[in-house]
Formats: structure tokens, sequence, C-alpha cells
């Protein structure tokens, strides 16, 4: 039997998802004999690849290189599981969002003039910064997701469930404080 080829991204956020993921513990050592770890930030692979079956999507949608990603992630993966509170509903990464339709440039104007102590100023070179976006969105406003996986983190217990779910080839059911957020 081929393993399932996994991949996790880490969009905006604080990548406690990623570290939730971590404490598998002994689950992680079942994993890895039953997936194909082929994209993560825990790994060192450079370029989304083609034909990946689940992918956990951490983070919210903050800037243009994250909707690239999403749309390369999108064509390329039979399953996607928004990872998190932030993917899920956009948490406090969307906090920016409620300073108004100028908010990418008032957080960039704070980021990197008012609190520089050397050398203030908003770069602006290409591939510096990416452009932020007008509004940072939950992952299903940007592509269509199979699964939600909620919880800032979500619990390992929670996690190990939607993967088992998964790997049985079944659709993953949260119910009670499976489903809990934040």
């Amino acid at each position: 039997m081929d393993r399932l080829k996994l991949a996790t991204v880490w969009l905006g956020g604080c990548s406690g998802c990623h570290m939730s993921f971590l404490d598998l513990d002994e689950f992680l050592l079942e994993l890895a004999r039953r997936v194909e770890v082929v994209y993560s930030p825990l790994v060192d692979h450079k370029e989304y690849p083609e034909g990946v079956d689940v992918c956990l999507i951490e983070g919210a949608v903050c800037n243009t290189d994250h909707l690239e990603l999403l749309a390369r992630i999108r064509r390329c993966t039979k399953v996607l599981v928004s990872f998190g509170d932030c993917a899920v509903t956009g948490n406090v990464t969307a906090i920016r969002n409620q300073l108004g339709p100028r908010n990418a440039e008032l957080v960039l104007q704070r980021a990197y003039v008012e609190c520089a102590q050397e050398n203030p100023g908003i770069p602006r070179e290409e591939g510096i910064v990416p452009p932020l976006l007008p509004r940072v969105m939950p992952v299903h406003e940007v592509v269509p997701v199979e699964h939600y996986l909620p919880g800032c983190p979500p619990p390992a217990d929670r996690i190990r469930a939607v993967l088992t779910a998964l790997l049985e080839g079944r659709p993953p059911v949260l119910e009670g404080p499976q489903l809990k957020f934040g």
C-alpha cells in the first residue's frame, strides 16, 4: 500500500498548531510509517509538490504570497484541512481587520517606522515583505476546504482523531469537546 502524501503549511499565525502537531508524541512514529511528509515547515522542501493527498493549513490568509501558495495547494491537493482557529475563522491574526480599510498600511507603519530603533522605513523592495491584503481572511474564503480542525491550538488528541479518520479513508467527525474553538 502506498503511503498517504501529507503536507502541512504555515500561513499567518504563531506556529502553535504545528507545535501541537509535535505533541502527538508516540503517534508520530505510527504516522511516519503511514504517511510521507512531502511539504512542511518541519522539513526542507522548497516547492509545494503535485499529488498531495492531505494538507493541514495553519494560519490565516494575510498577504499576496499566501494567495499564490493557496492556489497551488488547492490545485495539487485532494483534501484540505483548515488547521486551527486562525485558518478556520481568522482568529487573532484577523484582529488587524478592526483597524479599518487602511489596516495593512497602519500595521506596516507601526512595525517598521514607529517601533523601529534603527533605520525606520517600510521595506518596499520586491521580495522583502509580501504585500499585505486589505483584509485578513480564513482559508475557506480563498479556496474550498474539506474539513475544519478548530482550536487555538487544536489539542493533539483532536489532531490525532482527524488524521486517523483520514488515514482510514473516512471523514473526520468532531463532536462535543472535539469541536471546541479556542
